[in-house]
């Protein structure tokens, strides 16, 4: 077993034992979730070595986690002369077997067995398919008692009727091809085929053309490929598409996609995280916030403003997540706004780089969070271990972004009470001044804004966890739909503001376990192009 690790890593044994030297003169090249190396390196610095034991030879298991030779550099029909015992070295060291020239490759399996008896992991390619995911239809507002419906059989409470206005909305981290070509070690499960990108996109338009949703909420939308293809696709199907690309020398980026027929734009918010003048803010995420208008013939209607991000994804840096997500509240504070001090129906998505329960959510949805004493490391809930220890400061991020502890610019903070000469008074000044200091020194969070997840995050019927993503490391929930509640939740939810007509969630796309993935190879696959499931819900925004 130690020897095939060796091959594994690239590095071999010393003759005593001690110490490790570079097997092969050139590093093994990626074959998707395998790897080759040129066969006179593996004959040269392998055959006298104790690995006979790992040897693949054809016609067995395609993803044993052993090396193994290509049927395509011999016939499958060939044999070995003799068969080793394990542990003996291998005596024909300058042996070649039939049809494999000097110049062929050897091809190494990227598993890893515990032992020489273990069977390769749950992980390992299987059976290609499609699993069918269900709308679920919540039209009397109560998640834990929906209503599950076949999708031909749609309940007539859920039908346009007057002053009511329906729309769909869809988030999807559609993953970056040069997130997944600099990150290959999370699709070791997937055949090389099916990471191409030039595969993928095909599979990610189908299930936009598919869905049919009114707005999408697109995140690691890589820069050329929105310029040369997915923009001209979407505008093709009537999208009408804006973008933000992440800052410095990041390549992707969101987007916020909207059918022409639906909406009309009113303003474009692009948000950006990196700050040059704080220390703290030195990552390259992104938000976008547009205001649309909603097209209603028989009614005015208010805007709708719709949020999309993807935070940073370090799990030890929760200190730098809760400052994006103050900066995101803050613009969509700033834009859903109104004249008359209420704001317009909110939807927020995107990929928060956290889990259900964890504190960064439960500030999302609760619209409160006392950090006091809060780890940094568990801001997130993404892993349990012991790093990432340090506690949160107070307060989280410094006076000069200028945003205050509710999540709103400080400039609309201000009381801004006129004089006779225009000016504010002196005493007015230092109540203002005493006031923000002493908010600025709070250990809590807060916003003013009442919402919901468009998902529950865990199966009524068993408890099991629902997914969204899923890959060699993971298979959790990060991504998500958040939406403001209707006017009758929104009376008793404590600080919370006045809405101007509210978002009641129709129906939802049904989402999948981690075991339901796996049954088709996990994620990416040959029906499912990305690592992230696309979330798919219908509102209604009643007047």
């Amino acid at each position: 077993m130690e020897a095939w690790r060796c091959v594994r890593r690239g590095y071999g044994r010393c003759v005593v034992g001690r110490g490790r030297y570079p097997m092969f003169p050139h590093h093994p090249r990626s074959l998707g979730g395998d790897w080759t190396t040129p066969w006179e390196n593996l004959q040269r610095c392998c055959w006298s070595r104790h690995i006979s034991s790992c040897m693949r030879w054809p016609g067995h298991y395609s993803r044993a986690p052993y090396p193994y030779f290509s049927s395509r550099h011999f016939s499958l029909k060939w044999r070995p002369p003799c068969v080793f015992a394990s542990g003996t070295q291998f005596p024909y060291c300058n042996w070649i077997p039939d049809h494999l020239n000097q110049t062929a490759l050897i091809h190494l399996s990227s598993y890893v067995m515990n032992s020489e008896g273990d069977e390769p992991s749950s992980k390992r390619r299987k059976r290609q398919g499609m699993i069918k995911r269900n709308w679920e239809y919540v039209c009397d507002h109560n998640k834990e008692n929906a209503k599950i419906l076949g999708e031909e059989n749609v309940d007539p409470r859920c039908e346009d009727s007057e002053n009511k206005f329906d729309f769909s909305v869809m988030s999807y981290n559609i993953l970056s091809q040069d997130l997944l070509e600099d990150n290959s070690h999370l699709y070791r499960h997937c055949r090389r085929p099916v990471l191409h990108w030039s595969f993928r996109f095909p599979n990610i338009l189908k299930e936009i053309k598919h869905f049919d949703a009114d707005v999408l909420c697109l995140q690691e939308v890589q820069e050329d490929h929105y310029g040369k293809e997915i923009r001209p696709s979407l505008e093709s199907l009537g999208y009408h598409c804006e973008y933000k690309m992440r800052t410095g020398r990041k390549p992707d980026g969101c987007a916020i996609c909207f059918k022409h027929s639906k909406f009309s734009l009113l303003s474009v918010n692009p948000v950006e995280f990196y700050r040059r003048d704080i220390p703290l803010l030195d990552r390259d995420n992104i938000g976008l916030v547009l205001l649309l208008q909603p097209k209603m013939p028989c009614a005015a209607s208010p805007a709708i403003c719709v949020a999309n991000t993807h935070l940073l994804y370090n799990p030890r840096r929760g200190d730098i997540k809760l400052t994006q997500l103050a900066m995101l509240l803050a613009e969509i504070s700033s834009v859903a706004h109104q004249r008359d001090g209420s704001f317009c129906p909110i939807v927020m998505c995107g990929d928060f780089n956290s889990v259900p329960g964890s504190p960064l959510y439960s500030f999302i949805k609760e619209g409160r969070l006392n950090y006091e004493g809060l780890a940094i490391g568990k801001v997130s809930g993404q892993e349990q271990s012991s790093r990432g220890q340090r506690i949160l400061s107070i307060p989280i991020w410094p006076p000069n972004l200028g945003i205050s502890q509710n999540c709103v610019y400080e400039v609309q903070q201000v009381p801004k009470v006129e004089t006779s000469d225009g000016d504010l008074t002196q005493t007015q000044l230092e109540k203002t001044e005493v006031l923000v200091t002493a908010e600025k020194l709070s250990s809590s969070l807060q916003h003013h804004f009442s919402l919901s997840s468009v998902y529950s995050h865990y199966f009524p019927d068993t408890g099991i966890p629902e997914v969204t993503t899923c890959h060699s490391r993971s298979a959790i929930t990060v991504d998500y739909i958040f939406y403001s509640a209707e006017k009758e939740d929104v009376a008793g939810h404590p600080g919370a503001v006045a809405l101007a007509g509210g978002l009641k969630l129709l129906a939802r796309l049904s989402l999948l376990t981690e075991e339901d993935l796996w049954t088709v190879n996990g994620l990416p696959n040959e029906n499912n192009s990305s690592d992230h499931l696309p979330l798919l819900a219908k509102f209604r925004l009643e007047l």
